[in-house]
């Protein structure tokens, strides 16, 4: 298992991370129970797995409550991350991103996480009505106290990543050392802005739904049954599809490129991302052990490179504006950063 560096952080998680949100009681996603729970865990901590992330709102709190559990007689061995942000009781302070309501969630979390810190506390998403002084003031608070180590955000525009920055440096606050972003073969928009900033200020990418609700793993194929379990054939629309053409498309070439290395779709499309600036760690969830040992193993596949670009064709996405100008008018002034944005770094065909 590859490990790489959080950002400007010197905290290194698995280039693979488990993700929780199955663990509990929700329907929609599957509820993992305590036994199965363990033995993901073990199989991950197996193969090398370090980094766990969960949230205050998965199953109303019991995905927190399952993994403190399960990571009994071995929390050394783990960074934990979990997330605040969204509505975890009915009072109007039990939501968003205020310093009342960012200190009472994370002694939530602490509690069911049967832990004295947590390791990378992440804000789930925007709160354009709670300033950024006050959010960060408070992250400092639970900084000094030794109840969280560092802080990250998740679902955020470029824009906000930026405007986060400079509030952290008018309270002296660290910021940001990650973003957990969406992005998978079948979505790439990220590419054009959000990698770019977080590469350019430093922090790391986590990504989540890499395997796009399970839409990479080859169970779902144009002019096929679709399978009778998994999230895309419940009422489940994230990440959402706008044009399945594309999505079937870049199924079938993952597929291809599986089928001749001997190994799953799901693997592929995971080494696929792996092979991407700027990502830190994928995060993977599974129901038992037999599928997270299965994801796993994408931690030691390295795509050739003839793949890497098949891929690539295959999953190209139309620029943007301003990145379709940009790539007509200025190529001859180009940072690292743009090359990214642009679909121009080294090994894509875009």
């Amino acid at each position: 298992m590859e490990y790489r560096t959080v950002g400007r952080s010197g905290m290194r998680v698995s280039c693979i991370g488990l993700g929780t949100m199955t663990f509990g009681g929700d329907p929609d996603v599957r509820g993992v129970g305590l036994a199965d729970a363990r033995e993901i865990l073990d199989a991950a901590l197996e193969a090398g797995v370090n980094f766990v992330d969960t949230a205050d709102v998965y199953s109303g709190g019991e995905s927190e409550a399952i993994l403190g559990q399960a990571m009994a007689g071995r929390r050394e061995r783990l960074v934990v991350a979990t997330k605040v942000r969204f509505a975890t009781g009915p009072g109007p302070n039990d939501a968003g991103l205020s310093a009342a309501h960012l200190v009472k969630s994370c002694e939530d979390s602490l509690k069911r996480l049967r832990t004295d810190r947590i390791d990378l506390y992440q804000v789930h998403a925007w709160d354009g009505l709670t300033a950024l002084e006050e959010t960060f003031a408070a992250l400092e608070r639970l900084t000094a106290q030794g109840k969280i180590l560092f802080s990250g955000c998740s679902n955020f525009s470029a824009w906000h990543i930026y405007k986060a920055n400079c509030a952290a440096r008018v309270v002296g606050a660290r910021g940001f050392v990650s973003h957990q972003i969406y992005y998978s073969p079948i979505g790439r928009e990220a590419e054009r802005e959000l990698i770019p900033a977080s590469m350019d200020l430093g922090m790391g990418n986590l990504v989540w739904s890499p395997l796009a609700g399970g839409l990479m793993t080859g169970k779902y194929r144009r002019d096929r049954d679709w399978p009778k379990e998994g999230r895309h054939s419940k009422v489940w629309d994230e990440p959402p599809v706008n044009d399945w053409n594309h999505t079937y498309g870049v199924v079938e070439a993952i597929v291809e490129v599986a089928e001749a290395l001997e190994v799953t779709p799901a693997q592929v499309s995971l080494s696929y991302l792996l092979s991407k600036p700027g990502v830190t760690s994928l995060i993977v969830g599974a129901r038992n052990r037999r599928q997270i040992d299965e994801t796993l193993k994408a931690g030691d596949l390295v795509l050739p490179d003839t793949a890497v670009t098949a891929i690539d064709a295959a999953s190209m996405l139309p620029l943007p504006y301003p990145q379709w100008h940009q790539a007509r008018t200025i190529t001859d002034r180009l940072s690292p950063f743009d090359l990214i944005a642009l679909g121009k770094e080294k090994g894509s065909s875009e």
